[in-house]
Parts: structure tokens; sequence; C-alpha cells
């Protein structure tokens, strides 16, 4: 029987981020502190903003007791299971993660438990690629390596020493290929820092479904961003690029990553009421993590109302269920505090096509998802899709009242349940990208708050003036905490409607003609491939 969390448990379980204890361990804590209160009003506040029900109130006040147990060392987490003589269950990077060192560019970060998964399995290839031209080094070593992905990280130094933060594979190139050099990788992300200030950067490669027991790895780097620097004569910022020869070459042979893999075809398709059509088509098992594949396209009558470029906004809502352990693991893509898949690829070259879909893969990471459970569940909660839905106000300015400390609302947007109050403005520079910098005028900013039920990221809004001429309108804000209705709650909301100055007046309307929808009318639930024994084992 699988676990089923009360509404509360779930939305604590949504909006922890990965770095924090896993839900599994809140909801043990919880178990054993239930009947625990919280001394005061002002202990409760330390732990939860803008909560009415005290029930809430001491339960996320609890969630949060449990992140402070862990945050002075590395972060574990335990799961539960129903049933009050049941015991936790470590259902978590078990059985345990050997105790090997790691070497210091995948250190600090969840990489380094990626080595010490596939080291001991022969699954971390060192090429020892040292390159240096007119000063400008580049070193890789400890590339990561299993049956679905490739992940290289690179660290790179300017002259003096210091770090070059950015390589463009688009400037220069790496290729993944076969023998006979044809690709047999897609570029999943590349260039993110491992972490803040990090000298090293990362570059993930998803391997396609039919590959050769050797791959090559090939790299034209040939331009680097050294940074930005100040130009007296042109009074701007600009980036200064740098063309030098990091051409390298090496092989993988892949025939143990691939016998320590299991591939299952899959054939589960699903439509949803307004047109959303999911195929999932494979689901590949690795000792470092589950890989979903499936295929994304919109019926003709939704495509027709879809904003441009929805592929790059869409997200799919789910859960995974893992019955023999009761593990319970929400992934709501890329929302606030949201807990999202460990490598995503979306791979848009079939949607020019006539049927066009995005291919849609999930890799979920062992410390969310145990590698080696036997049987998982994918259940659909929901999905947002950026939608053509236009809605707008008139603003006046004039209206803001300005007595001290008080705020009081000038205009009131609300669409879709979702609502954005504004009660102050003013007008600060905006950055121009063409040159860098900031330009020379300021931009009106109204200020704000709002309440949101769909995924405001991704939405477009437009000011309009009374001669007819348009403003593109940036939407800036931090969602806190959810309410107790699950809505996204920004209290530091800020609209920046670029080219508006105070010269243009103090009337216009605002308009919102794209929404990020979210869309909950769904009912899909899957039982992925199943093993009874798995080759790392």
């Amino acid at each position: 029987m699988k676990p089923t969390p009360s509404n509360e448990d779930r939305l604590l379980e949504q909006h922890l981020f990965r770095e924090e204890p896993d839900a599994g361990f809140t909801l043990q804590v919880m178990k054993k502190l239930d009947d625990v209160s919280m001394d005061s009003e002002a202990d409760r506040n330390l732990f939860v903003k803008k909560a009415s029900r005290t029930h809430w109130m001491r339960r996320a006040g609890i969630a949060a007791v449990a992140i402070v147990i862990l945050a002075g060392g590395a972060w574990f987490a335990f799961d539960y299971k129903v049933g009050p003589e049941q015991p936790a269950v470590n259902a978590v990077n078990h059985p345990p993660l050997p105790n090997i060192p790691v070497p210091e560019e995948l250190k600090y970060s969840y990489l380094a438990d990626d080595y010490k998964r596939l080291k001991p399995l022969g699954l971390v290839v060192n090429p020892n690629i040292h390159i240096e031209d007119q000063g400008y080094t580049l070193k890789i070593e400890d590339v990561l390596v299993d049956r679905s992905q490739i992940v290289i990280t690179t660290q790179q130094n300017a002259p003096d020493g210091s770090t070059i933060n950015s390589v463009y594979p688009e400037m220069g190139r790496i290729h993944i290929t076969d023998g006979q050099g044809n690709s047999i990788a897609s570029l999943a992300s590349f260039g993110d820092p491992i972490q803040n200030g990090s000298r090293y950067q990362r570059f993930v490669y998803q391997l396609q479904d039919d590959i050769p027991d050797e791959v090559v790895v090939r790299g034209e780097l040939g331009h680097l961003n050294v940074g930005s620097y100040y130009n007296f004569e042109t009074k701007s910022y600009e980036d200064k690029d740098v063309t030098v020869d990091w051409s390298f070459q090496f092989n993988i042979d892949m025939t143990k990553a691939k016998s320590l893999a299991v591939e299952a075809p899959m054939n589960n398709t699903y439509t949803t009421p307004e047109g959303v059509k999911l195929d999932m088509t494979q689901l590949v098992r690795t000792p470092n993590g589950t890989r979903l594949d499936m295929n994304v396209s919109l019926r003709d009558q939704l495509s027709a109302k879809v904003g441009e470029n929805w592929e790059k906004h869409m997200d799919i809502l789910y859960h995974i269920e893992i019955p023999e352990t009761n593990e319970y693991r929400i992934f709501n893509g890329s929302r606030a505090n949201a807990r999202y898949a460990k490598f995503r690829l979306r791979d848009t070259s079939q949607l020019s096509l006539d049927g066009g879909k995005m291919r849609l893969s999930e890799t979920w990471d062992p410390a969310f998802v145990t590698v080696n459970a036997k049987k998982i569940r994918f259940v659909l909660d929901g999905y947002t899709l950026p939608v053509k839905e236009e809605k707008s106000v008139e603003v006046d300015l004039d209206k803001r009242r300005t007595e001290p400390n008080q705020f009081y609302t000038f205009a009131q947007f609300e669409q879709f349940g979702d609502q954005v109050v504004l009660y102050d403005y003013n007008y600060e520079p905006v950055y121009n990208p063409s040159n860098g910098g900031l330009e020379g005028k300021s931009s009106l900013v109204l200020e704000g708050n709002g309440r949101f039920q769909n995924a405001f990221i991704g939405d477009e809004w437009v000011a309009v003036d009374p001669q007819g001429i348009e403003y593109p309108v940036e939407v800036i804000g931090v969602p806190d905490q959810p309410n107790n209705n699950e809505e996204y709650v920004v209290n530091d909301l800020k609209l920046k409607i670029r080219g508006f100055y105070k010269e243009n007046g103090t009337k216009f309307t605002l308009k919102r003609t794209v929404v990020n929808r979210d869309f909950r009318d769904v009912n899909w639930t899957v039982d992925l491939p199943s093993f009874k024994s798995l080759p790392w084992q």
C-alpha cells in the first residue's frame, strides 16, 4: 500500500530544497514530536511566514527544526513506513557509499557522491588533459561515465592564475561520437559552475539509445570569455574574448558502463483533457541514477493557444512511489524551492516537423529515488504550460498615496486565481544587453506583492501607453513559502517597464498576455518496468 501523506505533509515535501534533508526524515521527526507545541507565537514566527492555522504553523516549525539539526554536516534522509509499529527505513544511499577520497574538482558538490558510486565500479575515466596556450590552461580529469550520461568537469585558468568562468561549446565545440564521427550524445547542460566561486565547470552529455563499445570525445575549444572590463573610450562594459588552441581528444571504453545498466523500452501514452500528449518511450537504470524518457506533443487546437517557446517553460509535475519501502518523492519542475531532476534534457530538434514533439528526459538522483528499487511507480500530478490569455488593468500613478509608513493599493490585477497588488513605484536604470551596461535613463518600476496559483515564472507582460506604444515588462520576485491554499506568495514583486520614462506620463494599460497555467486535471499512473535483479548489485 502506498503512503498517503496529508495535504500538509505533501506541501512540506513539495517545497524542500534538494540540498536540505529529505521530506521522509522531516515526517519522521514530526511523528516523534507530533505532540510537541511551540512555546509562543514569536517562536512559531521564526520558522514560517503568513500561516494562519496553529497546526500548520507547528508542523512547519518542526520541519525547520529538522533542517537545523542537519545543517552543520552532510545531509542524509530517512523514509517512513505507514503504521505506528513499523520502524523507519533507511531508503536513501543504501548500501552506504564507500569511504574513499574524492578529487578536489568534485569534492564540494553532489558529484562527490556520484564519484563514490562510480569509482569502485571502474566508471571514472581520467584522460589527463592538461593544455596550455598563451598562458591559458585547460585541465580535464575524472570524467564520470555510465550508460546514461557522461559528465566532464573542466578547470580553466588565465595566465595570472585567475579562473576563467566561461567556456563556450557553441564557439568552440566538444563532440562525443562513434569511431566514424557520428554524434551519439546530446548536450544536456554546459558551463554550470559546480558551486559559487568554484574554479570548475560541469558539462553533461546524455547518451543516445544506441552507443558503440568505444566513444570518442573530441574538443575544439578555441574561444574564451575571460570576463568583462570597462572601456573608457566607449564608456561601457565589454566582454573580452581570447582565441586559443585547446584541441584535445580521448576515447572512453563503454563496455563496462553498458554491462552495468538495464534498458527497458516503454509504450505508455496519455493525453490530458486540454490536449497535451505524453509518450513514455524508455527507462534506463544505472548505478548512478534512473532515467525516464518521454515525448511531449500538443494537439493542434492547443498548439494555437500556447505562447511562443512553450517548450522552454513547460514543466511536468509528478511524484515517484516505491511501494516496497513506501518512498514518496515529489518532482515539481522549476518552481521556487522545488525538487527537480538531477539531470534533465529537453530535445526540441523535432518540434518544427509535422506532429512535432519535444523529447524530455528526467534522471533522478539516487539520493532521492533508490537505484536498487525493483519497482517504481510514476504518478502524474499536473503540468504547467504558457497559454495565451490576455487580461489588463488600467494604471494611474497619480492615484498612489504617499502617507509615511502606509501602503495603499493604486492598481490591482486578478486572473485565473492570481492576484497582483501595486502600491508603490519608482524609476531605476535597467540593464542594456547590447553594451553590457546600464541604460542612461531610468525606467518605471512598479512595486507590490502577488499571490499566484499558477507558475508565474514564464508569464509575459506588456505595458501600453495612451498612444498605443508597447513597452516590455520584466517580472522580478522571489516566492515565499506557500500559504494554506498552496499559492505562491511574492512579497517583493517588481514589474520593470523598460523604456517607460517620467516624460511618458502617469497613465498606461498593464497587460498579462501569456499565463504559465497550472493544470491539475490529470489522471495517469504508470508502473515503470520492474527488475528482479540489477547488474551492479
